[in-house]
C-alpha cells in the first residue's frame, strides 16, 4: 500500500542513466531558479513602503530614489555573479567561493547563512502568497496558516517527482506573471500619464523634515529583500543543460532585467497612485485595483500573484538540495542528503526543506513582515562573503582582466557589506536571531565532521598485516516456544555449526514445566538452557546469560544471536503481536558487541 502511495505522489523510479534529461533548458531554468527573485516585486517595493510611512505620507516620494539605488545593487549583483558563475562552473555559489578563498570557517557561515535562507525563502513566500489570497477573499484571513502549510506540502510533492516535471509545472505561471505585470506596469503608467494618478501625491524631491538618513538608510535595506534570490542561479549551475556555465549566465542576465524593469515599475505606479501599506490589502493589490477596477483582470492579477509568491519557493526546492549536497560531501552535514531519490532528485533535502519552513511558518503564524527582515540578512552574508571571496581569487591568480573583475567584486562587496551592517544597525530587534541561529548552526557543521571524522579514524585498518581472525561459532538461539519460527531458526543455526544453544526465559513455574515438558518431547537435537526472571523481563536474564557465554567462549568463538521472527502477511497484523524479537534486537544492537542475525519465517495467513 505504501508503495503504490507513493509511485502516485511520485511517479516511477527513474534509472541514473536518465539524469541528463534531468537537466534545465534556459527557459525553464528562468522559471524555477529566477521565480523568487521575481516573485519579490509583488513585496519589495511594500517593504519600502511600510517603512517611509513612519514619517508620513509626503515621505513616500523616497521610495523613487530608494528604488534606483536597490535596481543599482542588482546591477553589481548581476555583474558579480557572472563572474563567479565562470569561475566555478560546479556550482556551490557563496559556500564554494568562500571555503576556496576565505577558509572552511568563513565558508561554512556562507553555506549556513544559505540554507537557512531556502528555509526562510519557502516560509516567506508560501506567506506572502496567502497574503495575498486574503487580500482578494478577507474571510480567509484566519485561514492564512493552513493555506500557507498546504501549499509547501504540495510543492514538497511537486519537487519529488522530479526537477524538469516541477519545472515544467512551474514555467507557465512565471511566465504569466511576468506578463501579467508587464501588462499592469504598461497600463498604469498610461493611465497615470492621462492624468489618473492619485490627487495629493507630494513632488518628487519634496523636502520632508522628519526624514532621517537612519529611517532612509532601513527603507533602503527593506527593499533590497527584492533581491533575495539573485544567487539561485550560481548555486544550482549543475542542474542545467551543457554548456552549463553559459546558459546559466544568459538565465541570470535575463532575471536581472526583468527584475529590474518590475520593480521599477511596480515602485512608481506605488508613488502615482499614492499607494500605502494596508494589512488588508498588499501594494500590488492596491495598485491592480486603481488601474483596472475591482474586476475580471483585478483578480486574474491577484490570482497569478499568489500562484507565483507561492511557487517562487521553488528557487529554494532547487538550490537547497544541492547546497545540502555539497555540504554533505564535505562531511558537515549527514550522508543522507547525498543520496538521490527514486526520481533522481535529492530526496531528503527537499523533504528536509519542506518539514522546516512549514514549522517556521506555523511559528511565525504566517506573518510574512516579521520573516522579511531575517530572510534578507540571511542572503546579504553570503552575498557579502562570495565577493570577498572573488576578490581574493583574482588577486592571487591574475588572470587577463583581472583588474577589472577585481574592481567589480569589490564595489559589490563594499555594497553588500554596507547594507548586512545597515540591516543589523536598523533592524537588530528582528534580526538578532539570526546571531544565535547561525553559530548555532555552524557548531552543528563541525560536530558533524568531528563525528565522520572519528569514525574514520576507528574503522580505519591501520597497517597492512592485520588480517581477519579465524575463530569458532557459538548461537544463541532465544525461543519463545516450541513453532514452526524456532524450527525454522534451529535449522539453518545447525548447518553453521554444532555450537547451538536455545534460550528461554520464564516468568512462572509452571510455563517453565511446561516449555521443558514440550522440548523434551520435540527434541530438536539443541540443548534448551531456562532462565528465570523474577521482573518479567526477557532482556536483563538474557544480557546475563549472553555475559556469561562471553567470558567463557569470546577468545575462541564468534557469538551469534540468532532471533526467530514471524512475519506477518499483513501490515495491521503486526501490531496484534508484542514485537519481543526486534525489542531484543534493538538493545543488543546498542548494548552487545555479539553478531545478531533475524531467522524470518513468512506467515500465509
Amino acid at each position: 500500500m505504501v508503495s503504490k502511495v507513493k509511485r502516485f505522489l511520485i511517479g516511477r523510479p527513474m534509472k541514473s542513466t536518465e539524469l541528463d534529461h534531468e537537466k534545465l533548458t534556459k527557459v525553464k531554468a528562468l522559471a524555477v531558479l529566477s521565480s523568487d527573485a521575481l516573485s519579490s516585486v509583488a513585496y519589495g517595493t511594500e517593504q519600502i513602503l511600510i517603512v517611509l510611512m513612519a514619517a508620513g505620507f509626503t515621505a513616500i516620494w523616497y521610495s523613487l530614489p530608494i528604488a534606483l539605488a536597490v535596481l543599482a545593487l542588482l546591477a553589481i549583483l548581476i555583474l558579480s555573479y557572472r563572474q563567479t558563475i565562470y569561475a566555478y562552473p560546479m556550482g556551490g555559489g557563496a559556500y564554494i567561493v568562500a571555503k576556496d578563498n576565505l577558509g572552511t570557517s568563513t565558508g561554512l557561515l556562507a553555506g549556513g547563512s544559505l540554507l537557512v535562507d531556502y528555509i526562510l525563502t519557502v516560509a516567506v513566500s508560501s506567506s506572502a502568497g496567502t497574503d495575498a489570497i486574503t487580500s482578494a477573499f478577507p474571510q480567509l484571513h484566519d485561514h492564512r496558516v493552513l493555506i500557507a502549510v498546504s501549499v509547501i506540502i504540495i510543492l514538497t510533492l511537486l519537487n519529488l517527482r522530479g526537477v524538469t516535471e516541477s519545472a515544467s509545472f512551474i514555467a507557465i505561471p512565471v511566465y504569466l506573471f511576468v506578463a501579467a505585470i508587464v501588462v499592469l506596469i504598461v497600463t498604469g503608467l498610461i493611465k497615470y500619464a492621462a492624468g489618473g494618478g492619485a490627487e495629493h501625491v507630494p513632488e518628487f524631491g519634496t523636502a520632508v523634515s522628519n526624514v532621517s538618513l537612519f529611517l532612509l538608510l532601513k527603507a533602503f535595506s527593506s527593499g533590497c529583500s527584492a533581491l533575495t534570490g539573485v544567487e539561485a542561479v550560481s548555486n544550482a549551475i549543475p542542474n542545467f543543460k551543457a554548456p552549463a556555465e553559459k546558459n546559466a549566465a544568459k538565465t541570470l542576465a535575463w532575471m536581472g532585467l526583468i527584475l529590474g524593469f518590475m520593480f521599477t515599475g511596480i515602485t512608481i505606479l506605488a508613488y502615482g497612485f499614492g499607494i500605502t501599506p494596508n494589512e488588508q490589502a498588499t501594494v500590488v493589490s492596491q495598485i491592480a485595483e486603481a488601474t483596472f477596477g475591482r474586476g475580471a483582470i483585478y483578480f486574474a492579477i491577484q490570482a497569478i500573484t499568489a500562484v507565483i509568491l507561492f511557487l517562487a519557493a521553488n528557487t529554494a526546492y532547487s538550490a537547497f538540495p544541492l547546497l545540502s549536497f555539497m555540504l554533505a560531501k564535505d562531511k558537515y552535514m549527514p550522508h543522507a542528503f547525498m543520496v538521490r531519490g527514486d526520481r533522481l532528485g535529492f530526496s531528503n533535502g527537499i523533504i528536509f526543506l519542506g518539514v522546516l519552513s512549514a514549522i517556521l511558518v506555523a511559528a511565525f503564524h504566517g506573518n510574512t513582515e516579521s520573516l522579511i527582515p531575517l530572510y534578507a540578512v540571511g542572503v546579504f552574508i553570503p552575498f557579502t562573503l562570495s565577493q570577498l571571496g572573488m576578490m581574493i581569487r583574482w588577486a592571487r591568480q591574475k588572470p587577463a582582466g583581472w583588474r577589472t573583475k577585481f574592481a567589480v567584486n569589490t564595489v559589490g562587496m563594499l555594497t553588500t557589506a554596507t547594507i548586512t551592517m545597515i540591516f543589523i544597525i536598523t533592524k537588530f530587534d528582528h534580526i538578532w536571531m539570526a546571531f544565535v541561529f547561525l553559530p548555532f548552526v555552524m557548531f552543528i557543521f563541525y560536530r558533524i565532521h568531528r563525528h565522520y571524522q572519528n569514525i574514520a579514524d576507528e574503522l580505519r585498518i591501520q597497517a597492512c598485516d592485520e588480517k581477519p581472525v579465524i575463530k569458532g561459532s557459538t548461537m544463541v538461539v532465544p525461543v519463545s516456544g516450541v513453532t514452526r519460527a524456532v524450527l525454522n531458526s534451529l535449522s539453518y543455526a545447525r548447518s553453521l555449526t554444532d555450537n547451538v544453544v536455545a534460550v528461554y526465559v520464564g516468568f512462572d513455574e509452571e510455563e517453565i514445566r511446561k516449555m521443558e515438558q514440550k522440548w523434551a518431547e520435540w527434541d530438536p537435537g539443541v540443548r534448551l538452557i531456562v532462565l528465570r526472571s523474577r521482573y518479567r523481563s526477557i532482556i536483563r536474564p538474557l544480557i546475563k546469560f549472553i555475559d556469561t557465554i562471553e567470558w567463557k567462549t569470546a577468545a575462541t568463538d564468534h557469538i551469534t544471536i540468532l532471533i526467530p521472527q514471524f512475519v506477518t502477511k499483513h501490515w495491521w497484523q503486526a501490531l496484534l503481536h508484542n514485537q519481543s524479537s526486534l525489542l531484543i534486537r534493538s538493545y543488543l544492537m546498542n548494548q552487545k558487541d555479539v553478531v545478531i542475525a533475524t531467522v524470518p519465517y513468512h506467515l500465509n495467513k
